[in-house]
């Protein structure tokens, strides 16, 4: 019987624990910002981590520039990975921009707005919902 939870989600899920920290606590880049985690990606071989992020932006500041300081920033959050976690090889970490949750409002908007037309459709018609079925 296949386990679970392997080992590469239980330290996915730890190494995101720990950059939520990081982020909260050491970084202090003031391009970085709010940083939300959203889920990490581990390769099979712990070699690299791929670290979905969201970002509550303030004023003018953009995403890239959020997503560069971040990147820019990688080693240093790396090294502190290293020292919290206890990982022979602790994962090159590589930040990306998590585009679902927009994405996700912009699909409802449009299902919304479908719906929107369908009923004054159907009461310019002057049918209803009833008739339909």
């Amino acid at each position: 019987m296949a386990k679970e939870y392997s080992r590469t989600s239980r330290v996915s899920q730890q190494i995101q624990k720990e950059l939520a920290r990081i982020l909260q606590q050491e970084v202090k880049d003031p391009r970085i910002g709010m940083v939300t985690i959203s889920g990490v990606d581990v390769t099979r071989d712990l070699a690299y981590a791929k670290v979905f992020v969201t970002f509550l932006t303030v004023g003018d500041q953009t995403n890239d520039e959020s997503l560069e300081g971040l990147n820019a920033a990688a080693g240093y959050i790396r090294r502190l990975l290293g020292k919290a976690m206890r990982l022979r090889i602790v994962p090159e970490v590589r930040f990306t921009f998590d585009s679902t949750l927009t994405e996700g409002l912009r699909i409802s908007e449009l299902v919304s707005g479908a719906v929107k037309v369908d009923q004054t459709k159907l009461a310019a018609s002057g049918r209803t919902e009833e008739d339909e079925d």
